[in-house]
């Protein structure tokens, strides 16, 4: 199953180095979304590399991580 792994952090920064990590670790750039505004991160991430994306978040101190079934819209 494809879940949505979001983060949220206090500080764009923390967000934006989130993203180029993921992305240096082989992660798609289409399945990451930053949302400025609101400074979450999204990321679309089959179930058996979820715990590894959660990893990465995590080192960049986020307030909040949480994941969810991916939902096509």
């Amino acid at each position: 199953m494809t879940q949505t792994v979001t983060a949220t952090y206090d500080d764009i920064l923390k967000a934006i180095n989130a993203f180029d990590e993921l992305v240096s670790e082989g992660i798609d750039r289409e399945k990451l979304f930053l949302d400025r505004e609101t400074n979450q991160l999204k990321v679309i991430v089959p179930e058996d590399v979820q715990r590894q994306v959660e990893s990465i978040l995590e080192r960049h101190e986020p307030e909040k991580v949480w994941a969810q079934p991916y939902q096509e819209q």
